[in-house]
């Protein structure tokens, strides 16, 4: 119970942190990212805020011996880049150029009631779907499974 808890508090803080930051607001990322033309610099300073909080928070909270409630840290142990890791980062932002939404600031703009944010949220599930069924299919080499 109090997993999901602090699960909630962490959800509810960095969704109001998004939103705050204007990074729901898909007019203001597309902005950011029109550098030859109407840009708005002001995300730039959301990032750099986020990279010093977490290198601060990764250092003091590495130094423990285990998390608060897990009983060890989750960290990614593959440094390769391989063909999935690319693909991946290039859909994630090519579809955050042409919508303004990425994953973290879609979910608190379906709070804010964006239809768009519907739409997008409704085609990332999908997309995330059908990626997973294309991996499980490459994996088996397309032979179904009988149970």
């Amino acid at each position: 119970m109090a997993r999901a808890l602090f699960a909630l508090l962490a959800g509810l803080v960095f969704g109001t942190g998004i939103a705050v930051a204007g990074m729901a607001n898909p007019a203001k990322v597309l902005n950011f990212f029109d550098v030859a033309g109407t840009w708005d610099p002001s995300l730039a300073f959301v990032l750099g805020g986020a990279v010093i909080v977490t290198a601060i928070g990764y250092r003091l909270v590495l130094r423990r011996p285990k998390p608060l409630l897990d009983t060890t840290f989750h960290l990614p142990t593959n440094r390769r880049l391989d063909a999935p890791l690319i693909a991946g980062a290039a859909v994630f932002g090519i579809g955050w150029g042409i919508t303004g939404f990425c994953p973290g600031g879609s979910i608190p703009a379906l709070g804010l009631g964006q239809t768009s944010a519907v739409v997008f949220v409704v085609s990332m599930v999908t997309g995330i779907a059908l990626a997973r069924l294309a991996r499980h299919v490459l994996a088996t080499g397309g032979a179904s499974r009988t149970a």
